[in-house]
Formats: structure tokens, sequence, C-alpha cells
């Protein structure tokens, strides 16, 4: 590299994510191939429109990583071609998720989502997002005593608010979301089903999680660059029948929302895509549950609150700011941002975060999120994960 200022600070980059132990739930390692696909020289053409259909010539090439990208998808999660079809082109999870509601919801209709607090994402229909102001927010809460989702609630919230579509999905809820009920809930108010799978793709395509979204949903969306170890990107799933919801997003995202895709990203999601379909990633998947319920355990043992009892997933929310003079261990009184900077400088990284039933602000909130992703990518296996929660602990309390 010819430019020593932006060589150095990718050096410094590469410095700080060597030395540190990872436990951002949302962040993962992507392989050498991924990274040169993604900066290979694919990102020099514009392929605006889609395969086949393009608004500018000279895409012979790019419509075959395209494609390929798509059938890789397909493969990846057991889909038959021709019952689900496949947008790789979404710069981002957020883009998918709008691009999702403009097909589908017209401006002003209503999205039920999950509450932020409870673990939601803020494309869910956040009144700060601008899924939130274009269209009506309907957020729904976990139980208040068990920290998980209450389907009988669930059902009375939506046949009371009548939403135009459903989202099952999340950023910060630890256990297994049930598809199938939510499959019935949809049905009885006339919704459509989104899943957002995000955070746990890669466990779906693992065989580590306990449902497949795609056996109940209309719509399934998620990032690339989370548990399924690939670039920053996401992908858009929707079934194909008389509807033509595949027709509606496709044309929602583009010409609705972006302009021409980033080939090198394209290309570096169907690399990811590949790896992803090894035997090797299946047992990544599973250690990867595995470590984030020792986390979980480990630190219950030391009288840290897990929320929910902790994890079926990726993901453990831990309450550091319970009241220490209640709790019998003497733990907690912390706010989650001071919990977060101690851990950082430390050399542990995760990020605060919301709990349900939060009565601080977002900006410092009762809670840290960790997640074990990113270690697991690294070789770590239960007993290391066992460690890394007695530094928490230590870190926490001192």
């Amino acid at each position: 590299m010819k430019d020593p200022q932006i060589k150095k600070l990718i050096e410094a980059e590469k410095k700080r994510q060597k030395s540190v132990i990872n436990l951002i739930a949302s962040e993962n390692y992507c392989s050498p191939s991924t990274l040169e696909a993604l900066g290979s020289i694919l990102d020099n053409k514009y392929a605006e429109g889609y395969p086949m259909a393009r608004y500018y010539g000279g895409n012979q090439v790019t419509d075959k990583v395209e494609i390929l990208a798509q059938e890789r998808a397909l493969k990846l999660f057991g889909l038959k071609k021709g019952e689900w079809h496949v947008n790789v082109q979404p710069w981002s999870g957020a883009n998918a998720n709008l691009a999702v509601y403009l097909g589908l919801v017209p401006v002003g209709g209503k999205i039920m989502g999950m509450a932020l607090t409870s673990g939601g994402h803020l494309s869910h229909g956040q009144k700060v997002s601008i899924t939130g102001k274009a269209w009506v927010p309907a957020t729904f809460v976990v139980d208040p005593k068990t920290e998980v989702l209450d389907y009988k609630y669930l059902k009375e919230f939506a046949m009371n608010e009548k939403p135009n579509i459903i989202v099952a999905g999340f950023t910060a809820y630890p256990r297994t979301v049930d598809f199938k009920k939510f499959r019935e809930i949809a049905d009885a108010c006339g919704a459509y089903l989104m899943v957002d799978m995000s955070h746990f793709a890669g466990l779906v395509a693992g065989k580590a999680y306990a449902m497949s979204p795609f056996d109940y949903a209309d719509v399934v969306t998620t990032t690339t660059h989370k548990t399924l170890r690939g670039p920053r990107s996401a992908i858009i799933f929707s079934k194909i029948d008389q509807r033509e919801l595949h027709k509606k997003t496709d044309k929602a995202l583009f010409p609705g929302l972006q302009g021409g895709p980033h080939m090198g990203q394209v290309a570096a999601v169907a690399v990811a895509l590949k790896e992803d379909a090894t035997p090797a990633f299946k047992k990544y998947a599973k250690q990867v549950v595995k470590n984030a319920q020792t986390l979980a355990k480990e630190l219950q043992k030391r009288g840290w609150h897990i929320v929910s009892g902790g994890t079926d997933s990726h993901l453990l929310l831990v309450d550091t700011w319970m009241d220490g003079i209640k709790n019998a261990q003497g733990v907690g009184g912390i706010p989650g941002k001071e919990a977060e900077a101690k851990l950082e400088k430390a050399g542990i990284i995760c990020n605060k975060n919301t709990i349900p039933g939060e009565s601080r602000s977002p900006f410092d909130p009762s809670g840290i999120r960790l997640g074990s992703p990113a270690e697991t990518t690294r070789g770590k296996k239960e007993k290391d994960f066992a460690k890394i929660a007695v530094r928490i602990d230590r870190i926490l309390r001192s």
C-alpha cells in the first residue's frame, strides 16, 4: 500500500484485534479468501440492476458472480430453487429489512417487532429508526418475570394491533425463537411473517439452532458478517408463490433503496457461503453454542444475573446493575457503560446493552451483551470460556 497513513492505521487495527478477547456478539473474523474477494477488481464494476437485466454493459462476469452467490445461499440452507428467491445485493442488514417493509407494507402500515429493551433491533420498527417513522411501530416485550417470549401474550398483542408484518428476530435475545408459533400468530391476524436471523444464521446453517425459520416464514433476512463469518453484507430470502413477494422485495431494494450492488462484497459473500457449507463449519456452529452456555453458567456460579437464566444461542446478557445489597453474593451496582469500559481496559471487548425492564438510559444501560462467535473462530473451547468468565468476574468486582 502506497498510503503510509492508512497503512499505519490498518496495522494498528490489526494489532488491536489480535491483542483483545472479542466478546461482541455481532462481530466475527472472515477468512483471508473472503477478504481477498472483498478487495478485488470486481469493485471497479457498476452492475446496477439484476443478473441478465443490468443497466450497464460489460456485466457478463458479474452476472455469474451474483448467480453463484444466490445458488450457494440456497444450498447452504437446504432450499429449493423455484421455492425460494435470493437477493444478495443489500449493503447491510438494515437495508435488507427496510426493503422488505417497503415492498410488502404500505407506508403508514404497521410493523410488529420486539422492543429494544427485550432484545429487538432498531430496524424492527423502533421509533428512532426510519422503520418506526414511515410505518407505525407495535413493539412487544418479553415476560418481565421469565425474561423470555410469552406466545400467548404475543397472540393477544397481535390480534389487538393487527400488524401488516410481524418480525421474529433479535439482536440481544438469548433464547431459541419458536417460529411455528409465530407463524400461527401471523396467520391468525393476517400478517406476513418475516424472520430476521442476522444473529443466528450461522447456527441455522450449522444445524446448531433448534428450528429453521424457512419452514415457517414468508421472508427471511440476514446479515453475513456475524455467525456466518462473511463480509459486512446482507441477504433477503423470499418465498416464491402467487403473492410474488420476491418481485416486490427486489423492486423495493433496487431501484427503491439502492443503486448498483457492491460486486466485491457479493463475491466475498459467495466465498463465505461456500466455507459455511463444510463439515468444519457445522462443528464450529455447535461449539459457538457450547462456549456461550459455558460462559453463562460460569458467570451465574459467581452470582451474576444472566437474563432469562442462560442461553440457547451464541449470546448472553448480563445484568450488571442489579442491587448489590439485595444480592447475597454482593455482585452488582455497575452500570453497563462502566462495565464495558472496565472490561475493555483489561483487554476484553463487549458492548453495553439494555435489558428487560430497563430503568436506565440506552446510552448507559443496566447490562452488557457477551457473545462467543469471534473467539470460537480463534479456536477457543469450553475450558477457555470458563477462564474468561473468571476474568470478567474479577475485573467487574475490582
